[in-house]
């Protein structure tokens, strides 16, 4: 009995957890995943991934009630060289035949100032989930025909070799810290 009662609790409570929390969907239209990366230490490699979608549960009231899951195609890759795209895509960098999905799951979301805040999460690319920390800030409006959306800017660098994706393991040619910037607009 006493173990039926602690379920039940566990429903209710998250239950009320999800209701309390709007639901909003991410705009792939109007988000943009970006990346910069060094090469051969000299110039700067800009790339994005074009399929970005997920969902972010927001609670104005309990921030911490909030949650985000995003997913990129990682077939998506574009740095405007197709050769370069296409080694992307395989083995060396991201094997997306095998892993076509990079994501982010939210654990936790902290209100860190006015607008401010910070996500806590499982980044997963290829075969490896990292926890992260990712900063953002964030904003709330309406779209053209008045309903309420979000706005998410977010920067995160991360070290590629932790996902393994390692081609050029000394970092010379490639290197290993990658920026990524994260422009998110969602739709209730």
């Amino acid at each position: 009995m006493k173990k039926r009662m602690l379920l039940l609790a566990a429903i209710l409570a998250a239950s009320s957890l999800a209701m309390a929390a709007d639901t909003y969907t991410i705009d792939g239209v109007h988000t943009s995943a970006n990346f910069a990366v060094k090469h051969l230490g000299l110039s700067t490699v800009h790339g994005r991934f074009t399929e970005v979608s997920g969902t972010i549960l927001f609670d104005d009231q309990a921030p911490e009630r909030s949650s985000v899951t995003a997913v990129i195609k990682a077939a998506t890759v574009n740095t405007d060289n197709a050769m370069r795209d296409q080694d992307l895509r395989s083995d060396n960098f991201f094997n997306a035949e095998k892993y076509p999905e990079i994501r982010f799951q939210s654990t936790s979301i902290q209100k860190v100032g006015c607008g401010k805040y910070v996500a806590v999460g499982n980044l997963t690319i290829r075969d490896v989930s990292r926890e992260v920390e990712i900063p953002f800030t964030l904003a709330q409006g309406k779209g053209p025909k008045g309903g309420p959306r979000l706005g998410v800017d977010a920067s995160l660098t991360v070290n590629r070799f932790d996902y393994h994706v390692s081609w050029d393991k000394t970092g010379m040619l490639v290197g290993k810290d990658v920026n990524i910037e994260l422009s998110v607009e969602a739709a209730k």
